[in-house]
């Protein structure tokens, strides 16, 4: 018995063959030919998924987010960034040393952020026994200090392609792991749907263990 090619089972899956080789085929097919009728599933199948992709729309607010991490990242210094920088207004790594105190990392670090129309808070600590570090923060909007800043996408990377993304809870807050690169990165929506970008080098200082 005859068999088709994998380029003509492709072409009968497309239906762009002529009608008389379309027939040909069909009547294989017809015949009761296994392998014909598996490899022609299998192509369908893979019509079928690149269908389903096709048609995939991700929500703006996470095509937002996407975009502003890439410009703020390494990968994307080459062009403008598209998102805002928060201002800082405390780091617990600025902070004086007591007199005669011997410069140490304790793991933790803790800071406060201005980004219209937030404030943000943000606490990054050392897992110990693994090279993970968890970072929490909440978001208040100083305009209505008394309404939770709910569902705000945020993500998280350790500019190195470990991505998280979360939603603040129902009291604006936000609790998540990620693996320790050093380097670490908080997108999230700001005022006029605008990505605001926590951007942080060496956010955790030369931990005992880490490279």
């Amino acid at each position: 018995m005859k068999h088709f090619t994998t380029e003509e089972w492709i072409d009968f899956s497309n239906q762009v063959l002529s009608s008389g080789k379309q027939h040909e085929m069909e009547m294989h097919l017809e015949q009761g030919c296994k392998r014909c009728s598996k490899a022609l599933s299998l192509w369908r199948h893979v019509r079928q998924a690149a269908e389903t992709e096709a048609n995939y729309q991700p929500p703006e607010s996470a095509v937002r987010i996407a975009k502003a991490a890439f410009a703020g990242s390494h990968l994307g210094r080459s062009g403008k960034r598209a998102g805002t920088l928060a201002e800082l207004l405390f780091d617990s790594f600025l902070r004086p040393a007591a007199a005669g105190a011997r410069s140490v990392t304790t793991g933790t670090r803790q800071m406060l952020y201005r980004a219209e129309p937030y404030q943000v808070d943000v606490t990054i600590e050392n897992k110990p026994g693994v090279n993970r570090i968890v970072v929490t923060g909440q978001l208040q909007d100083s305009r209505h200090p008394d309404v939770p800043c709910r569902d705000i996408p945020v993500m998280i990377s350790n500019l190195r392609g470990n991505v998280v993304q979360t939603l603040t809870n129902e009291f604006g807050e936000f609790r998540e792991e990620i693996k320790y690169s050093g380097d670490l990165e908080l997108v999230f929506t700001g005022a006029d749907d605008k990505p605001v970008i926590i951007s942080l080098r060496d956010a955790l200082g030369n931990l005992p263990g880490r490279s």
